[in-house]
């Protein structure tokens, strides 16, 4: 592929019968227009909502160029597959088919279908529940200064890639678009949320931590880290799994044997996320000013290694 022919990172779109109401760095967000046409778009009122997965590739809290070609199917359907598996709590998604007399009508719009979901809107908590099993990123960065992650005090000696004694609670505060979120304590979380809510969120995260890891280990695939998001439920205030999970974005996802016989961080975090997006990128940008564009052979690395672990997980 040449750079002339690479593709851009795609943006949110006209669909009929739907208003756009928000665009995050990867996701596009729509309400049922209800015959609207140029009406505000109001998250706050509508209980249903499209969330629709775009190409777009974000890294260090910037949207980059150009896109990885069938990201958003590939993540969706990631998702949904996992959404089918963690039942052992409630989440955001509805029918996306209704019964019309003899004949089955498809709610989400064709030009989407494959990379959106269809889900009741949530009063969503302001906190990213992230989960970390293993040592990495910038978990390992801040071990090396303090011998801690995120205020948590862990055993000496370890090193970047190593298994965590057990998996730890590490929540960040969401911030709003055009902002970095920000690692927080898990007191602060209860300042934000009360401490029911506080314990709840990190209690249901580590277990559906525990659940997916173990999945993942008997397709071959080491779960790193990821992180959760929930809201509550508008009418009965229950909370709710929310957004995407446990996507190739949103999760470190690793080869489980080379994690076993690799002898350098590289070989044995061989990953099937976007960790081939950061490591290039780090090593050509000080993060001031416009990101540099993707090249060709990492975008298709980057496709190959989404598409490998679907393949892994699902056995599709």
């Amino acid at each position: 592929m040449t750079e002339s022919a690479q593709p851009t990172a795609s943006v949110a779109r006209d669909l009929p019968g739907w208003l756009h109401a928000y665009s995050g760095k990867v996701r596009d967000l729509y309400i049922p227009s209800d015959g609207r046409t140029d009406a505000p778009a109001d998250l706050v009122s509508a209980s249903r909502v499209l969330v629709v997965a775009s190409d777009r590739v974000s890294a260090f809290d910037h949207v980059l160029e150009p896109g990885i070609p069938g990201k958003g199917e590939l993540l969706t359907t990631l998702s949904l597959w996992w959404f089918d598996r963690l039942t052992g709590i409630p989440n955001h998604l509805v029918a996306d088919h209704e019964q019309v007399g003899s004949t089955v009508r498809e709610l989400i719009p064709a030009p989407v279908a494959g990379r959106a979901m269809l889900c009741r809107t949530l009063d969503m908590y302001p906190i990213e529940c992230v989960v970390r099993g293993y040592l990495t990123g910038s978990g390992w960065k801040e071990y090396v200064q303090s011998q801690s992650v995120c205020g948590i005090a862990l055993p000496a000696g370890l090193q970047n890639g190593d298994r965590l004694p057990e998996p730890i609670y590490t929540p960040a505060w969401k911030a709003p678009m055009g902002q970095h979120d920000e690692n927080i304590t898990f007191e602060r979380t209860v300042e934000l949320v009360g401490p029911g809510i506080a314990a709840e969120l990190r209690d249901l995260s580590l277990a559906l931590f525990a659940t997916a890891g173990a999945i993942a280990e008997k397709a071959g695939v080491i779960l790193a880290d990821t992180k959760f998001e929930f809201g509550a439920d508008r009418l009965t205030g229950m909370t709710v799994l929310a957004d995407e999970v446990l996507t190739s974005d949103s999760s470190r996802y690793w080869d489980a044997d080379a994690w076993r016989t690799g002898t350098t961080p590289d070989e044995r975090m061989a990953s099937f996320d976007k960790q081939i997006v950061r490591d290039w990128l780090a090593a050509r940008w000080d993060g001031t000013g416009a990101p540099p564009e993707l090249p060709a052979e990492i975008v298709e690395q980057t496709a190959a290694r989404y598409r490998e672990l679907l393949e892994r997980l699902t056995g599709a």
